[in-house]
């Protein structure tokens, strides 16, 4: 009788189990290429973009991003030589996707800060933290039930560093730079 009695109450008890399991993934980690045209001196960096999302229902999650960019200034004869630039974002916010079929599209306000390095031939190096904003979009593709594809995320990404360091010292004002990010890559899907 005790075997029937569990029996049914472990028969009862499927639909309730298949509830707690989601058809969406709880965490997406991405990784991937990143290209970064930097504002207002209008140069480009290339280099990675990660991030981590913890999805707390079907359209809505948490993510943290993080991206490091580097490259070389230029001026209109090229690459300036004896000049590097290391840029390097950290920054946290809320995701939105809407989840059809195979496709994910998404769209992301995150918030967090930015260090911009740079080394020149003779002078050393010089570093400045500034906040750092990302609204953008983008789009996945699932390949497998744990893999996607990042074919695009574009990012307005607003920082605010001082770009003339003796006006804006005295004067205690940081100028913004609008500038565009552009990444690809994979996402692994956890459930």
């Amino acid at each position: 009788m005790n075997r029937i009695l569990l029996g049914t109450l472990l028969f009862l008890a499927i639909p309730f189990c298949a509830l707690a399991q989601p058809d969406y993934p709880t965490v997406e980690i991405f990784g991937g290429y990143s290209y970064f045209r930097a504002n207002p001196d209008e140069f480009n960096l290339h280099g990675w973009n990660a991030s981590v999302t913890g999805n707390l229902t079907e359209w809505f999650g948490i993510e943290g991003d993080f991206s490091g960019h580097y490259g070389h200034p230029s001026d209109e004869f090229g690459s300036i030589p004896g000049i590097d630039i290391d840029h390097h974002t950290f920054m946290v916010g809320p995701k939105l996707s809407y989840r059809v079929g195979s496709i994910a599209p998404f769209g992301h306000f995150l918030i967090g800060a930015a260090r911009a390095s740079t080394r020149a031939d003779f002078l050393g190096k010089t570093s400045d933290w500034a906040i750092a904003t990302v609204v953008g979009a983008g789009l996945d593709i699932n390949i497998s039930p744990s893999i996607a594809v990042r074919v695009a995320q574009a990012d307005w990404l607003m920082t605010r560093f001082e770009t003339d360091p003796d006006y804006y010292d005295y004067y205690d004002i940081r100028e913004r730079q609008n500038n565009f990010r552009f990444s690809a890559g994979i996402v692994f899907k956890l459930d």
